[in-house]
């Protein structure tokens, strides 16, 4: 509220002046409070035995399950109990896990067998392997298709599996190193080419590149994340700045400063949040004031090597992988 204030040019005039002042300052409109956005920190670090290096992160929110990739294994922990509930063993050198509720199974893809495990969702049982391109990393789930996609890091490609069969429906070359992606809903699906400082758009249908979009002054985006209502992609980019995208045209609208070697992007609908998790130790917090207009919140301490996120929509925590003094754990994040 703006600050009023008076000359008294003589003392009988104080209670006349001041009362004026006040009718003044009663009659003007109400700053707008600025939404209660920033104050996440950790609140809590779950230790997870064993040794093992780590990856992406994934939440079902229907199920309140938190999944964690772990070396040969996948971690599975309640998200409301923050208690480990189980694993899914044998998945080498695990990188993701895609959700696909409705056929009630989850898809692992295994980086050193160049396979993509299928479990089941209640019982966290192996179903089948699926062979793959080479060495694939990110995977994420279609609904618009039910189908889902592998991206492999070793050939440039990806493979489309359908969900419900397992069987694979055809591969996508991509010309590029992929990294993570998202899917609109709508029949395309996008992904960055890190290397290229590109992100594709992909027919989720019909298995094709449709655009091949330049991501400048963004440089080397490894992380995404979609706000789909609004038709923007967040990118975090390892240059150091978090890019808004047009997911239709491919104009970037806009960039903000965020923190070293961004490694995940997450945006929560409810909030109008985008949180980049950054191997440097920190979340850079921006909130969506429109489709077009962003401002930096905050900047949250983490811990070195937690760059990799997960966002639980329900209780608008996020959830990290790191280890510290040569223990593995989760950082759970929140208010």
């Amino acid at each position: 509220m703006r600050n009023v204030s008076f000359l008294l040019l003589r003392s009988g005039l104080r209670t006349c002046l001041a009362a004026a002042g006040l009718g003044l300052l009663s009659a003007l409109p109400a700053a707008a409070t600025p939404p209660a956005d920033g104050g996440y920190s950790v609140v809590k670090k779950i230790p997870i035995p064993g040794q093992g290096s780590w990856d992406y992160l994934s939440v079902d929110e229907a199920a309140r399950r938190l999944y964690v990739s772990h070396g040969t294994q996948v971690e599975v922990i309640d998200v409301d109990s923050l208690a480990i509930v189980g694993n899914i063993p044998n998945t080498q050198g695990v990188h993701g896990i895609a959700i696909a509720p409705d056929q009630g199974r989850g898809f692992v893809s295994d980086g050193k067998t160049s396979t993509v495990t299928i479990f089941d969702l209640k019982t966290l049982k192996s179903i089948a392997d699926v062979p793959t391109g080479q060495k694939p990393d990110a995977i994420i789930f279609d609904p618009a298709t039910s189908r889902v996609f592998a991206f492999n890091g070793g050939s440039n490609s990806s493979t489309a599996i359908d969900a419900a069969s397992g069987k694979v429906a055809g591969t996508v070359d991509l010309g590029g190193g992929p990294e993570f992606a998202a899917a609109d809903g709508n029949g395309f699906v996008y992904d960055n080419l890190e290397d290229e400082s590109l992100v594709l758009k992909i027919d989720s249908r019909k298995l094709t590149v449709e655009k091949r979009w330049p991501t400048a002054p963004c440089a080397s985006p490894s992380s995404m994340a979609m706000d789909r209502a609004n038709r923007r992609l967040f990118l975090g980019c390892r240059s150091k700045v978090m890019a808004v995208m047009n997911a239709d045209t491919g104009q970037v609208i806009t960039t903000l400063p965020i923190g070293d070697h961004v490694d995940a992007t997450a945006f929560d609908e409810a909030t109008k949040l985008i949180f980049n998790s950054n191997g440097e130790g920190t979340i850079t917090v921006i909130h969506q004031d429109g489709p077009d207009k962003y401002s930096i919140v905050e900047t949250v301490k983490t811990l070195p090597r937690a760059k990799t996120m997960a966002l639980d929509p329900k209780t608008h925590r996020l959830f990290l992988s790191t280890a510290e003094n040569g223990q593995f754990e989760v950082l759970v994040v929140g208010k």
